[in-house]
């Protein structure tokens, strides 16, 4: 016995038609007043008195074109160092977090050193690391001393390890007590509860804040430059001593905004996912 393929009422389809129309009107609205408001900003900025004195200055395209290979070859070291950077940052913040959810008295002093780290380096603004780590250190003339940019790698690190400790932290204390009872109760060592039980949930919580700090760091890598080496920004900086015109610095900005929009795609969509899942639970 076969069943009849089940088809929508009259109101189903009614409904659907409208949610199209509705969805259709929504676009050409957004499209419109978006449309709208960009002609608005264009006709303001460009009948401004000193509208072709700032285009000279920072939008020529000849000197654009001339500095974007001296640029990109900069940018290409911003991404090296925010691939190490983030991937340090992230493990050193795991540590911290971990050291600072330890129980028991004879962890104290452990726990305090965690805390006393992420307060320091949370309240310490990244520019003032930056310069005691790039400048003063080489000052002691230690041997084996490491580059100014790993130094200048180092303080990126340490910075943001404050921070992602935290947003670990957070999402190791989100997990329900139970379920570490429970775990325990099954013959789960501590080490074991925490990497098969507590981390997996944790990590998966605060995904979009740990984007958003990823995102974060891919612009204040931009700030090694101020120890000397040749970053995007300084690569900038010496095109635009050359030109006495600030057009290196729009390029150096824009492809920073070319090399974020991943970033931020693959973050909204991490919290949105979240988003539906948290909704869906």
């Amino acid at each position: 016995m076969t069943l009849a393929p089940h088809l929508p009422s009259q109101a189903q389809r009614r409904r659907a038609a409208y949610r199209r129309r509705q969805t259709v009107t929504s676009v050409l609205v957004a499209a419109s007043s978006t449309a709208a408001l960009g002609t608005l900003l264009v006709v303001a900025v460009t009948g401004a008195p000193g509208w072709d004195r700032v285009r000279e200055s920072f939008a020529d395209p000849a000197i654009a074109r001339d500095a974007l290979p001296a640029v990109l070859t900069g940018l290409w070291l911003n991404i090296r160092l925010l691939v190490c950077c983030a991937a340090g940052a992230l493990l050193l913040g795991l540590l911290v977090a971990l050291l600072r959810t330890l129980r028991g008295p004879v962890f104290f002093p452990v726990r305090a050193l965690a805390a006393g780290y992420t307060y320091t380096f949370r309240g310490l603004p990244l520019i003032i690391v930056l310069y005691v780590l790039t400048l003063g250190v080489p000052g002691l003339r230690l041997a084996g001393m490491p580059s100014v940019l790993v130094l200048g790698g180092l303080a990126l690190v340490l910075t943001y390890g404050g921070y992602l400790a935290e947003v670990f932290r957070a999402g190791i204390e989100s997990v329900h007590p139970s379920q570490l009872a429970a775990a325990r109760s099954l013959g789960l060592t501590y080490r074991q509860t925490m990497r098969h039980v507590v981390l997996p949930q944790a990590v998966r919580r605060v995904a979009p804040p740990l984007l958003n700090d990823v995102v974060a760091m891919q612009k204040d890598v931009g700030l090694v430059s101020l120890a000397g080496p040749i970053d995007a920004v300084r690569a900038a900086q010496i095109a635009t001593a050359e030109t006495f015109n600030y057009t290196p610095y729009i390029v150096a900005g824009a492809l920073f905004v070319l090399l974020a929009i991943p970033l931020i795609a693959v973050t909204d969509w991490v919290t949105l996912r979240a988003a539906r899942r948290q909704a869906g639970g």
